[in-house]
């Protein structure tokens, strides 16, 4: 369970989201906001679950999956630093869509989905902001989606490794395979096949969870398109919207 405490201006420049807000805007939000530290494997959503609370991830990663029968999952989205996990509350969703479970561990900002809903309200600045990453995220689940369907899974996983290493800035991870297969939608069979391939490329070194990615363009090249399309448009949405 998540633990929390008050946070601090220095805190919440770690998320991009909220350091591109105006000065006097961020200081409007700080007494909403509170630290929470969360662990890998918490479920901070679940499919239409009310979401009471929003969060804005420093150093944490939180993996969006879409749930097919209560057991069968793909990854349809990964929110980081440079994001927030419930924008959609604030188009008027009151009920999660997807199942959100920490990546890795770390802290978020975390606020209240009512006080988030009326700062919206009235504040053209988190409005813009908000605007264009929920932009992203549906872009991004849109090419996962055809990447799912077309794509092989050698592939699909050098994509997924390559944006997890995005969001977190580190070319050294931690993704079990379990983890893995649930985000791919896969077997845990695929995943090690899928795995080994990149690794005897010398792409990789995975073993027993613990990633490293050794050549990033290489990684890049064994990706399909669908990596380059999601950076792209995010890269694009930051451009634009945090001025």
């Amino acid at each position: 369970m998540a633990s929390a405490s008050p946070i601090t201006r220095a805190e919440t420049v770690t998320n991009q989201l909220l350091a591109a807000l105006p000065p006097a805007d961020l200081e409007r939000l700080l007494p909403m906001l509170e630290t929470v530290r969360v662990a890998v494997g918490d479920v901070l959503y679940e499919p239409r679950d009310p979401v009471r609370a929003i969060y804005f991830p420093h150093d944490s990663l939180i993996s969006l999956l879409g749930v097919a029968e209560g057991r069968m999952t793909l990854e349809v989205g990964l929110v980081g630093r440079e994001g927030m996990l419930g924008a959609t509350v604030a188009l008027g969703h009151e009920v999660a869509q997807v199942r959100a479970v920490v990546q890795r561990a770390g802290t978020a900002s975390r606020m209240d989905s009512a006080s988030f809903r009326a700062e919206f309200a009235g504040n053209p600045a988190l409005q813009r902001v908000l605007y264009r990453y929920t932009d992203t995220l549906l872009a991004q689940a849109i090419q996962i989606a055809v990447c799912s369907r077309f794509h092989v899974l050698e592939a699909r996983l050098a994509r997924s490794l390559l944006v997890t290493r995005d969001r977190l800035q580190s070319d050294k991870f931690h993704l079990t395979h379990e983890f893995l297969a649930h985000a791919l939608g896969v077997r845990r069979v695929g995943v090690t096949k899928a795995a080994s391939a990149l690794q005897q490329q010398g792409l990789i070194i995975y073993s027993r969870g613990n990633i490293e990615i050794l050549d990033i363009e290489g990684l890049a090249a064994a990706s399909c398109q669908c990596y380059e399309i999601v950076k792209t448009a995010g890269e694009a949405a930051r451009s634009t919207a945090f001025v």
